[in-house]
């Protein structure tokens, strides 16, 4: 199977995953990518550069987004030196990656400076033109504030940029910036939120990219890792939830390529966690109702996101619906029985069985006869599909060497956790 997709539909569907917060959506990606674009565009770049330029705009903070402590330090126009590190953390995340792999140098080096004064030593045009793009861009709009009218905010921003000309950013770049800015237009764009779907479609331009499944599981790994981090205790869950939802799927009878897409989905399962602050994630005692309300939004988030994707609509499905239950009292759409798919289903039994045999921040691994109890309870108050349990725990050599690769990986990812 294929997938056919326009590479902007899918990055700025995963780039939303770093605008979440329990505030709701921000435009610091798009609004970064819409001014980056602008700039290149107005000194000349060639479309291959443009795209480079844009893409690793969308995805720039892609080294922060698991920590919220990061993230806040970079909304600091003059940032301290540890801004460095969610570069380097980007660029090794994507380094390897066939298909995101060409953005890995632009973003380890989107926050070095003019003037050399950082880890890397590289100055002035030894850094990549498009790193330097993206500092500019990623500067100015840190300075931008939702609140005031844009018109009255333009002169302080350019003040504020014109005075690191030299030192952080490119001169030859501030000199196109007070260029173009002098357009009422520009200024009308970054504050209008209806603009960015047209901008979006305007760098579709850059064609189609054709995906194989495969391609598609390791973007997913990529993501699952960026999720995964937000919680020392869940350092392995996505990949875990997607090794025994496969090996449910496949027990089902379901195709080599279905099993794959269930892969996928375990992958993207809990891309919405990005919505949700660390303390919520690992807090060890019980949860306030305003906390569970938090973590409530988690795969609503990830179900709009992923629905996003050309050709990824199962996807969403399987990997969103995983908290609904057959009852109907699951959340976040209350799906009941009759309209909660089997691929919904199976994702929904590997993430509790997961749950149960990992490390938390509040118990220990449980027991695997202790594991098979509760579900069967979570069964019998129509929680859980009965068929699909009865798969998992109906061959002991099977669960037991799921269970011993899910302890490995939790008990390793778990080290650096304080009991």
């Amino acid at each position: 199977m294929l997938f056919t997709i326009h590479p902007s539909n899918l990055v700025c569907a995963l780039s939303v995953a770093f605008e979440l917060s329990t505030g709701g959506l921000s435009q610091h990606h798009w609004r970064t990518a819409l001014i980056a674009n602008k700039i290149a565009k107005h000194i000349g770049l060639d479309e291959g550069q443009r795209q480079i330029v844009v893409y690793a705009s969308l995805l720039h903070d892609i080294g922060a987004v698991s920590s919220w402590s990061e993230k806040k330090r970079l909304l600091t126009f003059k940032a301290g030196e540890d801004i460095f590190r969610h570069a380097e953390t980007g660029y090794e995340l994507l380094k390897d990656s066939q298909q995101f792999g060409m953005l890995a140098e632009t973003i380890r080096h989107h926050h070095d400076n003019w003037d050399g004064s950082n880890p890397s030593g590289l100055a002035g045009k030894a850094i990549p033109i498009t790193s330097r793009i993206i500092n500019l861009a990623d500067r100015l709009e840190i300075l931008l504030k939702d609140h005031i009218y844009i018109f009255e905010q333009r002169p302080d921003v350019l003040s504020a940029i014109r005075e690191l000309s030299g030192s952080y950013f490119d001169p030859e770049l501030v000199r196109a910036l007070h260029e173009f800015a002098r357009q009422e237009s520009f200024w009308l764009d970054l504050s209008n939120p209806h603009y960015y779907q047209n901008f979006f479609r305007q760098i579709d331009i850059y064609g189609r990219m054709v995906f194989n499944m495969d391609d598609v599981v390791n973007i997913g790994e990529i993501f699952a890792t960026i999720i995964d981090r937000t919680s020392c205790f869940t350092g392995m869950h996505s990949r875990s939830v997607s090794l025994v939802a496969a090996f449910l799927a496949q027990a089902k009878g379901y195709s080599q390529e279905e099993v794959k897409l269930m892969k996928i989905a375990g992958l993207f399962h809990d891309l919405g966690k990005l919505a949700i602050p660390n303390e919520i994630l690992e807090k060890p005692g019980k949860l306030t109702s305003t906390e569970f309300s938090i973590i409530k939004q988690h795969p609503y988030y990830t179900y709009r996101i992923l629905e996003k994707i050309d050709g990824f609509s199962t996807v969403a499905e399987w990997a969103a619906f995983h908290h609904e239950t057959l009852d109907g009292s699951g959340y976040p759409f209350r799906i009941q029985a009759p309209s909660l798919r089997l691929g919904s289903r199976i994702v929904g039994v590997a993430d509790v069985f997961v749950a149960l045999t990992e490390n938390r921040p509040y118990r220990r691994p449980l027991a695997l006869a202790e594991v098979e109890k509760i579900m069967q309870g979570m069964v019998n108050n129509r929680k859980l599909d009965g068929n699909v349990v009865s798969d998992l725990f109906g061959n002991s050599a099977n669960i037991r060497t799921l269970v011993d690769q899910i302890s490995e990986w939790s008990w390793s990812a778990s080290q650096s956790c304080q009991y």
